[in-house]
């Protein structure tokens, strides 16, 4: 049976998505819906911005509970009749140390330590890397050449002897190192961190340099007059924020966890800053760990759960940035 034939009136014209029904979308609004679909992203984001509340809140605790993270309750022994280390209970919520300092306030404490130089030295790796990557990448020639090889030699250092070694050195005077630069401290771990994290982001910044600076846009900027500087910063500097923003959200749990194995092994923060890795040190002390559990358990699991909330959100800006790398 032969099908009706149906008249141009008859037919409903279907909306095409490049018809007037169709909606643009900024990259920021697909960026957006994007990251929003990944509920684990979206989950370490929150837990992030909850640990950053509980950071600043820090000495809002330390008002309430009326001490501050490194002040000592008791004997620096453990004695029967001082019950150190203390359990949690309602004076010490996380409960005590071997020294009866407050677990909770110096693991609070501890949220600032992290952040602060794991912000700071991804930071100054990342605007490192960054300009010396992409300079060498658009110049190119002997300069090209000698950022090559100076990031092949860092790489090729060992990391955690390198790291240990000048963090010694540097921690011997009260002066520290290269005329007072690096003071022992904050200053000096994010010091370490940002000299041995750089290279990584300098070698992906080189590549994607690289293959935009035959690109057309770069070619009409050079027509048009345009100065190098101009060209890489204003025309090839945007076209890299996303693989930066992507690298520098996953190398932030990785250098929390460098800052903690320094501080684990001693070489890291001084003992008044109140430090993850510290307080796993001490609790390894003795092993003390084997009676005293908290004092392993609340720091270490705001370790665990603050990196993998930073992986999470890296995952999550990967693919939202580059939805055609997504496995």
């Amino acid at each position: 049976m032969s099908q009706p034939i149906l008249t141009e009136e008859q037919i409903e014209p279907q909306p095409t998505p490049t018809g007037e029904g169709a909606v643009a979308r900024t990259s920021w609004e697909l960026f957006r819906v994007r990251f929003m679909q990944d509920r684990a992203a979206v989950a370490g984001a929150i837990i992030i911005a909850v640990l950053i509340v509980l950071g600043l809140a820090a000495p809002l605790f330390k008002a309430i509970l009326g001490h501050g993270p490194n002040d000592l309750f008791g004997s620096t022994m453990l004695t029967p009749d001082l019950g150190l280390p203390k359990g949690p209970n309602g004076k010490f919520w996380f409960g005590a140390d071997q020294v009866g300092r407050d677990v909770f306030l110096r693991t609070i404490y501890g949220i600032r330590t992290s952040l602060v130089i794991a912000f700071v030295a991804t930071g100054l790796a990342s605007l490192i890397g960054v300009v010396l990557g992409m300079t060498a990448g658009f110049v190119g020639g002997v300069f090209d050449t000698a950022v090559s090889r100076l990031v092949d030699i860092v790489l090729s250092m060992p990391l955690l002897l390198f790291a240990i070694g000048l963090s010694t050195v540097c921690s011997t005077t009260a002066s520290g190192c290269l005329h007072g630069l690096l003071q022992p401290g904050l200053s000096l771990v994010i010091g370490i961190i940002a000299l041995f994290t750089w290279p990584n982001i300098a070698r992906i910044v080189r590549g994607q340099v690289l293959s935009l600076r035959e690109r057309e846009f770069v070619e009409a900027s050079r027509s048009l007059g345009a100065r190098n500087t101009w060209i890489m910063f204003r025309e090839l500097l945007p076209n890299l924020v996303a693989p930066i923003v992507v690298y520098t959200s996953l190398i932030i749990p990785s250098n929390i966890l460098f800052e903690a194995g320094l501080s684990f092994l001693g070489v890291g923060v001084p003992q008044s800053t109140p430090s993850w890795g510290r307080m796993l040190s001490d609790a390894t002390n003795g092993q003390l760990f084997t009676y005293a559990w908290w004092m392993m358990v609340f720091p270490g699991a705001f370790l665990v759960i603050t990196t993998l909330s930073f992986n999470l959100v890296g995952d999550g800006l990967r693919d939202a940035l580059g939805p055609g790398e997504r496995s």
